[in-house]
């Protein structure tokens, strides 16, 4: 048999838990268990490697300190890892104790956070420990503290040799209805490197920063390509063109994206519309894509969008832009 305990706290001598899970790990051996410690606080920096080592153990320990706002930094890290990379399946058969001794209040708290978090993984959640200690030296000398400690520990092998039947938790069937991250079938040379890549945050930040310029390079290269076309808005102008005998003249639209004009020559009964250069015109104006997008979709005329401000400018004779929107009736 393999239990695995995973302590998160701090590390600090007074914590009341550490003196608990130690006695366990001494009942567990002297009962031929495998018993592996991983102290989180130990593994700050590769704590995702850590959840390739659950599906290794028949059973573990999670055992955990009353911070602050309840559980430690470290446990909720862990957790978070066996959430995202966990083997799902195989922490389905394995047996949790949830382990809390606090020297402040809410380790009853603590103990419910630990049990919800391993059945909604989809774990076996055994009855656990927690308790309020003053003075952690009671732990060593207290008979009574000392029975309570090696009885869950007997309890614990117990369940997990035995296959102790547990109802199923609502979590689990829960979890199983909303769908979960799939498990990363990781060596342990490639969690490590995962968790050197995690828990750097120069590399987190340098791969936050490629892949924003990557999304700037190839939103411009797809603006570009849509900006540079020398087809865009030809087919919809001449769709567009309602003739009149009285109206004549040269329109020239400068957008703001494109390398060359769009030209517009309307002469009675016929309309050229090129992309071009050209000094030659009756009237020039200038706007951006999103208002050429507006005029040949119908949501704003060519002498609207001058009398709104959403021109840039325009030069020439400014009544012959009524006449262009006669001759072109763009549908709505």
């Amino acid at each position: 048999m393999v239990i695995h305990i995973y302590y998160g706290g701090r590390g600090v001598i007074d914590d009341p838990t550490r003196p608990v899970i130690e006695r366990m790990q001494k009942v567990l051996e002297e009962l031929r268990v495998n018993v592996v410690l991983y102290n989180l606080y130990e593994y700050k920096n590769t704590i995702p490697t850590l959840s390739q080592t659950v599906k290794d153990a028949d059973g573990i320990i999670l055992a955990s300190t009353v911070e602050w706002f309840g559980m430690g930094g470290y446990m909720l890290q862990f957790l978070d890892a066996c959430w995202q990379f966990g083997d799902k399946s195989r922490i389905s058969d394995i047996y949790m104790m949830p382990v809390v001794i606090a020297r402040t209040y809410g380790e009853k708290q603590v103990l419910a956070d630990l049990a919800n978090a391993w059945e909604t993984l989809g774990g076996k959640v055994l009855t656990g420990l927690s308790g309020y200690v003053d003075n952690p030296l009671d732990l060593d000398v207290n008979p009574d503290y000392i029975s309570i400690v090696e009885s869950q520990a007997e309890k614990l092998y117990r369940g997990v040799n035995q296959k102790e039947k547990v109802f199923p938790s609502s979590k689990k069937a829960l979890t199983e209805r909303v769908g979960t991250p799939n498990p990363l079938d990781l060596s342990v040379p490639e969690a490590e490197q995962l968790s050197k890549y995690v828990s750097d945050e120069n590399y987190v930040r340098t791969q936050k920063e490629d892949i924003q310029e990557l999304a700037v390079h190839f939103k411009g290269m797809l603006m570009s390509e849509d900006a540079g076309s020398e087809e865009e808005y030809i087919t919809e102008i001449k769709r567009a063109f309602n003739p009149s005998p009285d109206v004549a003249g040269t329109f020239v639209v400068s957008i703001e994206e494109k390398k060359n004009d769009l030209i517009i020559a309307v002469q009675g009964a016929r309309i050229d519309v090129r992309y071009d250069k050209t000094d030659a015109f009756d009237v020039k104006m200038k706007m951006n894509r999103d208002v050429m997008e507006d005029i040949v979709t119908g949501r704003m005329s060519f002498q609207r969008a001058f009398m709104s401000g959403a021109m840039a400018s325009m030069k020439g004779d400014f009544g012959m832009l009524s006449s262009l929107d006669k001759v072109l009736s763009f549908a709505k």
